[in-house]
């Protein structure tokens, strides 16, 4: 660092997206890093190969100049290396935090470092901490639970994506093991789950109790765990935003919890420290960098903010010491990464992506993610498991034939998307790969009632729920099932025996129609590997999945959760039935 001019120090202090990056631009104003927001790709289905030229491109630029201090390229990789094509989707964090599992999120995030790693990525923003209180929040999907308890067991994916800590490493350092393993990124601190009215990017009313015990939960453990980045939630507590919050950023987090690797910003973070955004761009700078924030994802106006901070440093406003505590924390997490000695990727990983052994592993998650919220009228008849041999079954409802649907948002795009997206096997094509041969399958996406009582099916399997959504976009103070879902379950129920698969990232309304429903599967978002959602409806295994997030009656009950006074909910936390699988 003695070395560094203040040009180069800030130059490090600076992410941007790839679409504002060339290999000129790295070397002419020193960049640290550069990202892929949700979406951002080199092009429409890019191979592992056209990833790895295009960062090792923009890489070369960082190499060539004075210092060669090498960039660090992130990504959103959120369940799987979510941007890609072809690469393994795993279930939302929704859905991994039924299984109480820790081993198993170790296992995906291992996975995840791979496909990352295939496409010449090392550094992914995950995992989501989020302690999401409120259902109605865009962003539920992305938490693993409302139990802080849970939240912090997930931890385990940090250590699946950068490797154990070894025994005699220092705990709470930036830790990543080798060039198979990725820098992680805690997020978002701290809070992000708790706003009012689940409203994404607001506030949080909480004391700091309330704070340190439930949002704060995963954090402790990831430092330990040698986390190496940790991300600023866009959100406020009580008032004050955490992108200029001093206190919680530089007092709390590296003070009292001696955090050693970078904080990150969100996308565009700073700019929204005045309303209307990015009004008073000399403010926000002063504000996040003087909070704590060591590398800024601007994402795009570069010189805007090299000419802001220079002012500030060189006027005083910003002192020289926390540009150096910023730029060595970014150097530390660079070098403890191995990343001075292997800047550039090669094709030796590409193998990784999407192979059968990441999508068995997610398959695995899908099965043990499942919760039966009903199987028949009593215990005596159950509906499931499905007999696979029957005359002829309907399978209906649009999300049964949509890979975009099952993967829901940050898939592909940013939002998600509708329809065949990307490689993977949806829930109507695992059903026929799973019944008797003999057995006839009808797929109707919207049958009407005629159609339904006229073909004297066996039994029907309703697949609905969500559209896809991300962030602010996802915020909803209905939670009520988009049409024509609720319709098609009423008029499929009505004449034959059904189950209902519900694909969504949280609970939603179903109490007035759950009486008409013979059974009830909570699916959530489960990913590309939909022959998961068949091997339990089928008996192949058994359900086992039990409800990490309580179910309401109703959205006037919320926020509602497990200990609260005014707790009655549909399905409590920690719900779910179970089956023995069927002996073959």
């Amino acid at each position: 660092m003695t070395r560094m001019t203040l040009e180069e120090k800030i130059g490090q202090m600076i992410q941007i997206d790839r679409t504002a990056a060339t290999p000129k631009v790295m070397n002419k104003y020193y960049l640290g890093s550069v990202l892929s927001g949700g979406g951002s790709v080199p092009k429409k289905e890019a191979s592992a190969e056209d990833w790895i030229d295009m960062i090792n491109g923009f890489q070369k630029g960082s190499l060539s100049t004075r210092l060669g201090i090498p960039m660090i390229y992130g990504i959103d990789a959120v369940h799987g290396n979510n941007n890609v094509y072809k690469a393994t989707i795993f279930p939302h964090n929704v859905a991994l935090g039924v299984i109480r599992d820790p081993q198993l999120v170790k296992r995906i995030g291992s996975a995840t470092a791979l496909e990352a790693r295939a496409t010449g990525i090392p550094y992914v923003f995950a995992p989501c901490l989020a302690v999401c209180r409120d259902p109605r929040w865009g962003r539920c999907y992305e938490s693993y639970s409302e139990d802080p308890n849970i939240v912090r067991s997930m931890s385990e994916m940090v250590p699946g994506l950068q490797g154990d800590v070894p025994s005699n490493g220092r705990l709470g350092v930036p830790f990543v093991a080798n060039k198979q393993k990725v820098a992680a990124c805690a997020k978002h601190y701290v809070g992000d789950g708790g706003t009012v009215k689940g409203i994404n990017e607001n506030n949080t009313i909480i004391d700091r109790h309330g704070l340190l015990s439930i949002h704060m939960a995963g954090y402790y453990s990831s430092i330990i765990k040698g986390v190496s980045t940790v991300m600023v939630s866009y959100s406020s507590w009580n008032g004050l935003r955490m992108h200029e919050n001093k206190e919680m950023v530089t007092g709390f987090l590296k003070g009292t919890l001696r955090f050693r690797g970078f904080v990150i910003s969100d996308w565009a973070g700073i700019d929204k420290l005045t309303y209307p955004w990015h009004t008073n761009y000399t403010y926000s700078i002063l504000e996040g960098v003087n909070s704590g924030i060591d590398m800024v994802m601007l994402p795009y106006n570069y010189t805007e903010f090299i000419d802001g901070l220079t002012y500030l440093v060189n006027n005083n406003f910003v002192q020289m010491t926390r540009i150096d505590d910023a730029v060595k924390r970014i150097l530390r997490v660079k070098f403890q990464m191995g990343l001075f000695e292997n800047p550039l990727a090669d094709y030796s990983l590409t193998k990784y992506l999407g192979c059968p052994e990441h999508r068995e592993l997610a398959r695995e998650a899908v099965r043990r993610s499942l919760v039966l919220l009903k199987n028949g009228a009593n215990a005596d008849e159950p509906v499931l498991p499905l007999p696979k041999k029957a005359t002829n079954i309907l399978v209906a409802g649009a999300h049964a034939n949509n890979m975009g649907y099952q993967c829901g948002g940050w898939t592909i795009t940013w939002q998600g998307l509708s329809g065949n997206t990307t490689i993977g096997t949806t829930i109507l094509s695992a059903i026929e790969n799973t019944v008797d041969p003999e057995t006839k399958v009808v797929y109707k996406e919207n049958p009407d009632s005629e159609f339904v009582k006229s073909n004297n099916f066996s039994y029907a399997i309703v697949v609905v729920g969500e559209t896809p959504y991300a962030e602010g976009s996802g915020d909803s103070l209905n939670l009520t099932i988009p049409a024509p879902g609720p319709d098609i379950m009423t008029t499929v129920c009505a004449s034959v025996k059904c189950v209902v698969v519900l694909l969504t990232g949280r609970p939603v309304v179903i109490q007035p129609y759950l009486a008409q429903m013979d059974a009830v599967v909570a699916a959530w978002l489960p990913g590309t590997e939909g022959q998961g959602v068949a091997d339990v409806l089928f008996g192949d295994y058994g359900f086992t999945g039990k409800l990490a997030r309580t179910w309401f009656k109703t959205v006037d009950q919320l926020p509602m959760n497990v200990g609260d006074s005014h707790y009655d909910p549909l399905f409590p936390f920690g719900f779910g039935l179970t089956t023995e699988p069927v002996k073959a």
